[in-house]
């Protein structure tokens, strides 16, 4: 009874943490997504499979010749959702590779499965742009945020020919963040009882692949590999789960560790985001939307909800870590330069 009643727990939770995860209605998000910038940088779609789902991907930049970036977005998002970074990447002259990953979006997939299928996916998308003429014909690079941070550096245990890694706010072992997770939801002492069905539950869903290590894959490749953190996370800690913290099990020489810690962007996201955007964020509308649910009790009406993204200033919204995606560009760039 004991055995049954803590798997019945745990298979509850994860199902509930790994649901299918689709973009929002744009009524009400204030995020850049294609549209916005469809009619300056055409895409071209393509499909690839990822065990029994059909994976969707886009090459934007065809006709650049810097190199090739493969990016692996965050849980519970679409790699339409890192819109303005795709294309600043683009704009320095990388051709840029981006999927929706299984259970995400365009993709298929009933749920995201769990922590381990980001680097699953990834792989499979590498596979297809090392098979693809349009695609094959340029030195490989990967980049990824949080599900997508972790899959960029434990895809290295795979045989690709990558030459540099960016990792931002990645967690080194689906166990580690998965212990860590529920520890956030349940409590350490409640949270160490779930612990051995968390590990077989996850273990059942991925088998060899369920503590696929970031780490391992880092010191395997012997390749740069840049890995961003912010102090504050509180998805991924710093002093956690997170890549960053394994520095004493990381051997190779080649890996450039960059802590962000400036006040106010050192979450999990908020680093990302340009300073006038998180002050906009923090001054207008977190405040707007705080003093919305207060007036309506936390249901807000349709009509009010949409009422406030159209009042959104996108342009400010949306701004990036322009300095963080300058060295990240210089990163991947240093790579193609002879040795």
């Amino acid at each position: 009874m004991f055995f049954a009643v803590f798997m019945g727990l745990t298979t509850f939770l994860m199902r509930s943490r790994f649901t299918r995860v689709d973009y929002p209605d744009k009524k009400y998000s204030y995020n850049y997504r294609y549209s916005h910038y469809a009619s300056k940088y055409p895409r071209e779609e393509v499909t690839f499979l990822s065990g029994h789902n059909t994976l969707h991907g886009y090459i934007y930049g065809m006709d650049n010749d810097k190199g090739l970036i493969v990016f692996a977005h965050g849980i519970g998002a679409g790699h339409e959702s890192y819109m303005p970074i795709l294309i600043s990447m683009v704009d320095k002259g990388w051709r840029v590779f981006a999927y929706d990953a299984t259970g995400s979006c365009s993709s298929e997939g009933s749920s995201t499965i769990g922590l381990a299928q980001s680097a699953i996916d990834l792989d499979k998308a590498l596979t297809y742009a090392e098979s693809d003429d349009r695609l094959n014909e340029l030195p490989m690079f990967v980049m990824g945020h949080s599900w997508g941070g972790y899959a960029s550096a434990a895809v290295l245990n795979f045989d690709h020919d990558i030459k540099a890694c960016v990792t931002l706010s990645g967690y080194c072992t689906p166990m580690k963040e998965l212990n860590e997770a529920s520890e956030l939801i349940l409590g350490s002492e409640s949270a160490k009882y779930l612990t051995p069905f968390i590990w077989l539950y996850n273990k059942a869903c991925f088998r060899n692949y369920s503590d696929l290590s970031a780490v391992d894959g880092i010191n395997k490749s012997n390749i740069p590999v840049m890995v961003v953190h912010g102090t504050s996370d509180k998805t991924v800690r710093y002093d956690g789960a997170a890549i960053i913290n394994q520095q004493s099990k990381i051997t190779n020489e080649k890996v450039v560790y960059v802590t962000m810690d400036e006040k106010r962007r050192r979450g999990h996201n908020s680093y990302l985001y340009s300073k006038k955007t998180v002050n906009y964020m923090r001054k207008k509308l977190d405040p707007q939307f705080e003093l919305m649910m207060k007036q309506y009790n936390g249901k807000i009406p349709n009509q009010a909800l949409a009422a406030y993204y159209r009042s959104v200033n996108k342009k400010l919204a949306n701004g990036i870590n322009t300095e963080l995606f300058d060295q990240v560009d210089e990163f991947f760039t240093q790579q193609l330069e002879p040795s």
